[in-house]
């Protein structure tokens, strides 16, 4: 009885116990009512995450166990989805793949660079940075495809292929964008960037294989396995942030690159696929929808603004890209569909390039107030925006997969 009367319940909640017991209700709960809804458990799990977090009921702060976790999410996303792709399938449809990552960089960078430069009135700095961010995407949607069971589609295929053309480009772009900034960019850069992007390549593709080959054969153990996994995951998202680019690529190339070793039926896979549908996916979910703060947008009508025309920019250019590479590659519309599902929401590299703008201070004002390359009006916006693409995209893929599924 005494104890009860020492348990802090003020918000938000600082009690470790309580804090993770709400997130596990969420993680239980929300699939079942939304399922039951017909609405993507994924839309659930960032609305809920909107819900108890600091900007609504302020159940909870989005503090570093959050983002820790939600980091190892993102990373397990990009991780599942480099492991899903087909070798034999990828080698077939590697041209596809590279002319549908083409097509969904360069025409959101067009459209982006036009709206931030002629209509936002941006620097050309801050307009292609903006531009960038609108080209890269998140596999947010992606678990969708592998509960419905139709990973091995080539409308999938092509959209996992093209993931790491565009992001990888998007995340050089921001590497440059910020290194002129710094007054950076020379030619001992450019060398310095090419060839560590191209020894964290080879380290990945041919080095980590070793490893898992020799650790497997001597370490039956399913625990250790599992461990083995997630430390080469994160060592890898590490050994990219090094070459200058960003952790999700390591993340997914790692997958890429474990792909062989990793049956899709094994007592291994089991265990990856628990750890990241029951724990690290929900949490990084969540930790999205605690980013939304609605009342930035009824005070600040300048961030609605910004906001609705990033919406309708990133939008506009995933879904041409999408229907191009349709045409181009003689898909159905359901398939076509599929990769506008795929590749709208905008999450990751989003983040990484608005939070690194917004924190990059390239003067003062008279009043001695910082000048950011990316705006306070550009990071709501972009709040906005993960939001908006990120249930467009739940709702697209689960469309499309129904109907592939179906077919």
């Amino acid at each position: 009885m005494q104890g009860l009367l020492f348990i802090d319940i003020s918000l938000p909640l600082v009690n470790p116990i309580l804090k993770f017991l709400i997130i596990l209700l969420i993680i239980l709960l929300v699939p079942i009512i939304f399922q039951r809804l017909k609405v993507p458990s994924i839309l659930g799990l960032i609305l809920a995450g909107a819900l108890i977090g600091p900007h609504a009921l302020n159940l909870l702060e989005r503090d570093s166990g959050i983002i820790l976790s939600g980091t190892a999410g993102l990373l397990y996303i990009m991780f599942l989805a480099g492991l899903e792709i087909d070798m034999a399938d990828f080698r077939k449809n590697r041209l596809n793949s590279f002319i549908f990552g083409t097509y969904t960089f360069f025409i959101p960078m067009i459209l982006g660079f036009t709206a931030g430069y002629f209509w936002l009135e941006y620097s050309v700095q801050t307009s292609i940075l903006l531009a960038s961010m609108f080209a890269s995407l998140t596999l947010i949607a992606y678990p969708i495809v592998r509960k419905l069971g139709i990973t091995r589609n080539i409308a999938v295929k092509i959209s996992l292929g093209g993931t790491i053309i565009t992001d990888t480009l998007a995340l050089l772009v921001l590497a440059v964008i910020v290194g002129m900034n710094r007054g950076e960019v020379t030619f001992f850069f450019w060398i310095r960037l090419v060839i560590s992007v191209i020894v964290f390549g080879l380290v990945i593709l041919f080095v980590f294989p070793k490893i898992a080959s020799w650790f497997f054969k001597r370490f039956q153990d399913g625990i250790s396995q599992s461990v083995l996994v997630l430390s080469l995951i994160f060592l890898a998202a590490f050994l990219a942030e090094i070459a200058g680019i960003e952790g999700i690529i390591g993340a997914f190339l790692c997958g890429f690159a474990l792909n062989p070793f990793i049956p899709r039926k094994s007592g291994l896979m089991d265990k990856i696929e628990f750890l990241g549908n029951a724990i690290f996916i929900p949490f990084f979910l969540i930790g999205i929808g605690m980013l939304i703060d609605y009342r930035l947008f009824i005070a600040d009508l300048e961030s609605l603004k910004v906001g609705v025309i990033m919406i309708v920019v990133a939008t506009l250019g995933k879904y041409l890209a999408a229907r191009l590479a349709q045409k181009t590659m003689k898909l159905t519309s359901a398939e076509g569909l599929m990769i506008f599902g795929l590749s709208n929401a905008q999450a990751a590299a989003t983040l990484a390039a608005v939070l690194i703008g917004y924190n990059l201070v390239t003067g003062y004002s008279e009043s001695g107030e910082p000048v950011r390359l990316l705006s306070a009006e550009v990071l709501n916006g972009t709040i906005l925006m993960i939001f908006v693409t990120c249930t467009m995209a739940t709702l697209a893929t689960e469309k499309a997969g129904r109907a592939i599924r179906k077919a």
